[in-house]
């Protein structure tokens, strides 16, 4: 009989375990034979276990200040040297760590650090602090980053200056006022690399959560022809197309009322306990005498804990329907608990939503 338990994936946090400070360790003395491991190792070992994954990645750097010669220029020298034997990608931005925590009076060292840190993992974190402390001064490296021939280099420009990025603190400046970055988001609006699209679109999208305006004036004036620049412009207006803004929609030209027969608009089971699936089908008729622009998406008011409800839109389907054309589209959705929503018993409405507009809706229970 084949066993089919999987084990649980491990923690994030993990990255950071006993196993990688081991290998910090050896990798830095074969670099730096007076290097002390085992006061390293005691150090950033340090109350492990109730250390969150960012916590880890300070604590290490900070043992690593504790344990290296110094001046700052000489742990510079062997950090650098140590970041392509780092053997996980997302374990190195404790070398980026190590510079926003003790470089800020070599400033001009400590930008060309993080842009070849940046390289093997990310200096996206670390970036921030300088920043907070001088934003017209690193700013104005970033912008000459964003023209950088390595692609992680010009990531870096858009993702380090994220107003609300994941995992850091925000950058209250910049979301009171985001023209400083304009410059650095123009230059990488048609960038060849996903990797770096992404990241603006992502910037983008942070920023209009505080000044919708602002990112609809600047997009108004790029060129929606190249196919780059347009998809940065889909993905950086995606929660205000969610939301049903008319004029993030007109930007797809999917602005318009729709001119739709709604058919079919089925939520089935009408009951389920939490494990099951709900499958939610349409089928959408055109009245229209011209070709239209179709965004459709479907809301679920998830119930919460103490009452009431909590709307979550899902994207569906864009298409262009023809006079007299139709559609049918059919999806399931998994309720079950995940680490970011924890499913309640209770009624949960679910709203079809084309072109910001709701045309149907329908509904499901969940019994525990």
């Amino acid at each position: 009989m084949t066993d089919t338990t999987t084990e649980p994936a491990p923690l994030l946090k993990e990255i950071f375990n006993r196993e990688r400070l081991n290998h910090f360790a050896r990798e830095t003395a074969a670099i730096h034979p007076s290097f002390d491991g085992e006061r390293f190792l005691a150090l950033a070992s340090h109350g492990l276990d109730e250390l969150s994954i960012m916590q880890r990645m300070r604590q290490i750097a900070l043992s690593f200040h504790a344990v290296l010669p110094g001046p700052f220029e000489k742990n510079i020298e062997i950090l650098r040297a140590l970041a392509p034997r780092i053997n996980h990608g997302f374990a190195s931005i404790t070398l980026s760590e190590y510079v926003a925590l003790h470089g800020h009076d070599h400033f001009d060292l400590s930008m060309q650090a993080l842009a070849y840190f940046t390289r093997f993992g990310s200096s996206e974190f670390a970036i921030r602090h300088f920043l907070l402390k001088d934003m017209p001064r690193t700013l104005a490296v970033m912008q000459g980053w964003s023209m950088d021939d390595n692609e992680h280099v010009r990531r870096l420009c858009s993702e380090g200056c994220r107003p609300r990025l994941p995992w850091s603190f925000q950058l209250k400046e910049l979301i009171a006022d985001p023209s400083p970055v304009a410059t650095i988001l123009d230059n990488l609006k048609s960038d060849p690399s996903l990797y770096v699209r992404k990241s603006v679109a992502n910037n983008l999208n942070d920023i209009t959560k505080d000044h919708p305006d602002w990112v609809l004036e600047k997009l108004s004036r790029w060129d929606q022809t190249d196919a780059r620049t347009a998809w940065i412009m889909k993905q950086a207006l995606r929660t205000l197309i969610k939301k049903g803004d008319t004029r993030a929609l007109h930007v797809f030209g999917a602005g318009h009322e729709p001119e739709l027969k709604v058919e079919i608009f089925s939520v089935t089971p009408s009951s389920l306990k939490l494990g099951g699936a709900v499958k939610i089908s349409t089928k959408l008729t055109s009245t229209g005498s011209e070709p239209q622009k179709l965004v459709i998406d479907y809301a679920v008011h998830y119930v919460k804990k103490a009452g009431g409800t909590s709307k979550k839109v899902f994207k569906w389907k864009e298409l262009t329907l023809v006079p007299d054309g139709n559609v049918e589209l059919s999806i399931s959705r998994a309720i079950r608990d995940f680490t970011t929503r924890t499913h309640y018993a209770g009624q949960h409405l679910v709203e079809l939503i084309v072109n910001g507009e709701v045309l149907a809706t329908g509904a499901f229970d969940i019994t525990r």
